[in-house]
C-alpha cells in the first residue's frame, strides 16, 4: 500500500499523483498507491564548449568557455521570501531539467544555446580591442546575462571560466596583433639601448670637462700664488671661465646632434611599423580576393554539375532520337560555363596584378618622399650648424662686440643699400605745387593797420578764401558753391 523512499545527500525526491496538487519535493517521504516518486540529482555539471562570435568590426573569433551549472539549493538569507524563492527555483529545475538528465546531450545543447546567444549579442556591441583588453568585464557581463536566462530554468552558475580568445581559421587577428606587439617591444628595446648609449657618452664627456675645468682652475691658482699679481690672477680666471663656456656650448651641440639622430631613428622605426601594417592589410585583402575567386569557381562548377544532371535526366526520359541533340546542347552549355569561368579567372588575376602594381607604386612614392624629407632635414641641420660656427667665429674675432657684428652682417647682407633704395622709391614721383597770391598792399606788406582794425581783419579773412579754395580744387577737383564765388580761369591773375 505504501513504501518509504529516502534520497541521497546529492539527490531530491519529486513526488506527484494522488493528494498532491503539483509536485512535492522532499529528501524522504512515504509514497502511497496512486503516487509516483522520482529521484533526481542536484549535483552541478561542467559544460565545456567553444562559442563562435563576431565583434562590432565584423571580425570573427572563438571564445572557449567552461561553465559549472547546477540547480540553486542555497538561500542568500534566512528570510521567508528567500526560502520560498529557493523552493520555486528548485521546483522549476525538477520540472524542466531533471527529466532530461537521462539525455545529457539535450541539457548540454540547451545551456550552450543560451550562452552562445548572450555571448554573441554582447560581442556584437564591443570592438575586438575592448573584448581583448576588458576580458574580466566581458566575462562578468556574459555571466550576468546568462544567469538571467538560466533563472527561468532554476539553474545557477557556480563557476565560469572564459579562456583566451582564439582566431578563426582564415582570420588571424590575434596572431597579427601578437606580431605587432613583438615588433613594438623590439623597437622600444632599440630606443632604450640608444638612450643608454647616449647617456653614457654624455656622462663621459661631462666627467672629462669637469677634469679639465679643475685642472685649469688649479693651474690658474698656482700662477696667481707664484706671481702674486692680482691683475694676472683675474686675467687667468676670466680665461678659465671662457674655456668652460666654450666647452658647455660644445656639449650642448653634441646633445642636440644626439637628439636629432634619435628622432631620425624613431621616424625610421615608425615608418617600418606603418609599412608592416599596410602589408598585413594588403595580405588580408589578397586572401579575401583569393577566397572570393574560389567561391566563384565552386559556384560555376556547381552550376555546371546542375546543368549536367538536368540534361542527363532529360536524356533518360526522352526517346533515343533526341539523345544526340541533348548531348550537343549539354556540350555547348558546358563550354559556355567553362568560358565564363576562364574569363572570371583572368579578370581576377588582372585585378590582383593591378592591386600589386598600385601598392608597389605607392610604396616607392612614400619611400622617395621620406628620403627627400631626410635629406632636407640633414641639409638644414648642416646649414644651421655652419651659420652658428660662422657667427661664433666672427663674434670671437670682433672681441665679443655684438654691435660691431650686427653692423657687419647688415653691411654684408646689403641691408643699408636696400633701406636707401626703399627711401628713394618712397619720395620719387612727388610733385608739390606752390601757389602765390597777392591781395594788394595791406598789413601783410608791413604797413600799420588803421585804427578801425575790425573791418580790416574781416577783409583779410575774405582775402584768404581764394587761395584756400584754389588749393582744394587742385588737390581734390572740388569747386566752391555758386553763392560763395567763382574761381578765375587757369592762367588769370588775381
Amino acid at each position: 500500500m505504501a513504501s518509504f523512499h529516502v534520497a541521497d545527500a546529492s539527490e531530491y525526491l519529486a513526488i506527484t499523483g494522488w493528494g498532491i496538487e503539483d509536485v512535492k519535493l522532499a529528501k524522504k517521504a512515504w509514497v502511497f498507491v496512486g503516487q509516483k516518486c522520482k529521484k533526481f540529482s542536484i549535483s552541478p555539471e561542467n559544460y565545456e564548449f567553444e562559442v563562435h562570435a563576431m565583434s562590432a568590426e565584423k571580425l570573427p573569433f572563438i571564445l572557449p568557455a567552461v561553465f559549472t551549472i547546477g540547480p540553486k539549493i542555497t538561500a542568500t538569507s534566512d528570510e521567508e521570501s528567500d526560502r520560498k524563492d529557493l523552493e520555486a527555483q528548485l521546483l522549476l529545475y525538477a520540472k524542466l531539467i531533471a527529466p532530461l538528465h537521462t539525455s545529457r546531450s539535450h541539457v548540454h545543447e540547451l545551456v550552450k544555446g543560451i550562452i552562445e546567444g548572450e555571448t554573441r549579442v554582447l560581442a556584437a556591441e564591443l570592438t575586438m580591442e575592448e573584448i581583448f583588453k576588458g576580458t574580466k568585464s566581458f566575462k562578468m557581463k556574459v555571466f550576468d546575462q546568462v544567469q538571467q536566462e538560466l533563472n527561468q530554468f532554476g539553474l545557477v552558475i557556480y563557476n565560469a571560466n572564459v579562456k583566451q580568445l582564439v582566431d578563426v581559421p582564415g582570420h588571424e587577428y590575434f596572431s597579427y596583433l601578437g606580431q605587432k606587439t613583438q615588433q613594438d617591444a623590439a623597437n622600444q628595446a632599440r630606443v632604450d639601448v640608444a638612450e643608454a648609449r647616449m647617456k653614457g657618452e654624455v656622462g663621459a664627456k661631462e666627467r672629462d670637462g669637469l677634469t679639465k675645468q679643475n685642472a685649469a682652475k688649479v693651474d690658474a691658482e698656482t700662477k696667481v700664488l707664484s706671481v702674486r699679481q692680482l691683475g694676472q690672477g683675474l686675467k687667468e680666471e676670466a680665461k678659465v671661465k671662457a674655456e668652460v663656456q666654450v666647452f658647455e656650448n660644445a656639449r650642448e651641440a653634441d646633445i642636440a646632434a644626439a637628439k636629432a639622430e634619435l628622432a631620425m631613428k624613431k621616424a625610421g622605426w615608425d615608418r617600418q611599423a606603418k609599412v608592416a601594417e599596410v602589408e598585413a592589410a594588403k595580405a588580408v585583402a589578397i586572401r579575401e580576393a583569393e577566397l572570393q575567386m574560389e567561391v566563384e569557381r565552386k559556384n560555376a562548377m556547381r552550376q555546371t554539375e546542375k546543368l549536367k544532371a538536368e540534361q542527363l535526366s532529360k536524356a533518360t526520359v526522352q526517346y533515343d532520337t533526341q539523345v544526340q541533340e541533348s548531348n550537343a546542347l549539354f556540350y555547348s552549355r558546358q563550354k559556355a560555363a567553362e568560358a565564363a569561368l576562364f574569363e572570371q579567372t583572368k579578370v581576377a588575376e588582372a585585378r590582383k596584378a593591378q592591386a600589386d602594381a598600385k601598392f608597389f607604386e605607392e610604396k616607392m612614392c612614400e619611400d622617395a618622399k621620406l628620403y627627400a624629407k631626410q635629406q632636407e632635414a640633414e641639409s638644414l641641420a648642416l646649414v644651421g650648424k655652419a651659420k652658428t660656427e660662422y657667427v661664433a667665429s666672427m663674434l670671437n674675432a670682433l672681441g665679443g662686440n655684438y654691435h660691431a657684428l650686427r653692423d657687419y652682417l647688415m653691411i654684408d647682407g646689403g641691408m643699408y643699400a636696400e633701406m636707401a633704395r626703399v627711401n628713394a622709391g618712397a619720395v620719387s614721383g612727388m610733385q608739390p605745387k606752390i601757389s602765390i597770391w597777392s591781395n594788394g598792399d595791406g598789413a601783410g606788406n608791413g604797413q600799420a593797420a588803421p585804427a578801425g582794425g575790425a573791418l580790416q581783419q574781416m577783409a583779410g579773412l575774405y582775402k584768404m578764401l581764394p587761395p584756400l579754395l584754389s588749393t582744394v580744387h587742385e588737390q581734390t577737383g572740388m569747386l566752391p558753391p555758386a553763392w560763395m564765388g567763382k574761381l578765375p580761369e587757369d592762367g588769370a591773375a588775381n
